[in-house]
């Protein structure tokens, strides 16, 4: 079949797709009346869930499943718009990696809030000034971000989702290689990117910047400066990227956390966190692990944080495999509660 044959099939079959799009467009309009009327969450992250597994599951290729999941977060973001005009607060400033990271969860037709800092998130969230808060939560390299978890312990907001977030580190400027004399970044990020500094520009003066971001747009103003950011920093702030992937090491990823006043609904896929605290005693952390090894629950995440209210004493953040409402999650939580002083879930939601 020749070209002009084949471009007029793809007219014809673009067609289908913008009426069919409508069409669902108009089905997720009436669900979104009938969740007013209830009041229940435009976002289900559940839902989410069932669409993204069950369209990859549809699809007989040849487009791969990520690129599926890229376009249906799209489309399930043209749908939220048109339910309601949703507000999401992120850890800012524009082209932050949380930003990335919420752009990723919500797609790119939603309102997106930068907040100064994490508790301005929880904070934003809880007067209702934003529908949905994004944060960040720990790092595969740098392990659990402390700023996060003192807000979890304090608010009565719940974890309903998550985010995984590759993170790729460019070296980003307005000028040339060869004219770099100083380099702008977080100090984390200068400690991801020792070795390639060293190797190419090892004479450079490294200069911290509070964010990746305001990096970038210290380095807007000098050409003789570059910085360690984003692709999304280099399109918002009219820098070249001059190197891209310099980190010195390979699945650097973070995840970050969506808070909202309600988790999330079961999938038979899910993770929940809590937080507990426990009465100073010898073998006392062992006694609370055991009702989730008696229930066969898997642990796949414990960090220790101070309470701040007394000298060595200490919250205990765990992830576990399952959802709260799970028979043998609340088995193990219902135990856990019984021989620890105090007991929070902080929500469930998929994996």
């Amino acid at each position: 079949m020749s070209i002009p044959k084949l471009r007029k099939k793809i007219d014809i079959l673009d067609a289908r797709i913008i009426a069919l799009l409508n069409d669902r467009a108009n089905v997720s309009l009436a669900i979104g009346k009938e969740k007013n009327k209830s009041q229940k969450s435009i976002y289900a992250p559940d839902r989410e869930k069932k669409v993204l597994d069950r369209i990859k599951k549809l699809s007989k290729g040849p487009m791969k499943p990520d690129a599926l999941d890229a376009i249906y977060r799209e489309v399930m973001s043209s749908s939220l718009s048109l339910e309601k005009p949703l507000q999401i607060a992120y850890l800012g400033p524009q082209a932050s990696f949380t930003h990335l990271a919420a752009r990723k969860k919500f797609g790119s037709q939603i309102t997106y809030v930068p907040c100064m800092n994490i508790p301005d998130v929880f904070d934003r969230v809880e007067k209702g000034d934003c529908d949905y808060g994004v944060v960040p939560i720990e790092n595969s390299i740098d392990g659990a971000i402390t700023h996060t978890l003192d807000p979890l312990a304090d608010s009565e907001l719940k974890i309903c989702a998550q985010v995984l977030l590759e993170i790729s580190h460019n070296l980003l400027s307005g000028g040339n290689l060869n004219s770099i004399k100083t380099i702008y970044s977080k100090s984390q990020v200068f400690g991801q990117c020792r070795n390639w500094i060293r190797n190419n520009l090892p004479r450079a003066e490294l200069i911290e910047a509070s964010s990746t971001t305001k990096a970038a747009q210290i380095v807007a103003k000098k050409k003789t400066a570059a910085c360690i950011a984003s692709a999304l920093a280099a399109q918002v702030y009219d820098l070249k990227i001059l190197e891209k992937g310099i980190e010195d090491f390979s699945h650097n990823i973070t995840r970050f956390l969506v808070i909202a006043n309600d988790d999330a609904s079961p999938t038979g896929k899910d993770r929940t966190s809590i937080l507990f605290s426990i009465k100073d005693r010898v073998g006392a952390l062992h006694e609370m692990l055991v009702p989730f090894s008696r229930n066969k629950i898997n642990l796949t995440k414990i960090e220790s944080r101070p309470s701040k209210k007394k000298a060595w004493d200490y919250y205990f953040f765990v992830d576990c495999q399952g959802h709260h409402q799970d028979k043998n999650v609340q088995k193990a939580l219902k135990e856990l509660e019984k021989k620890c002083k105090y007991l929070k879930v902080l929500g469930s939601y998929p994996v």
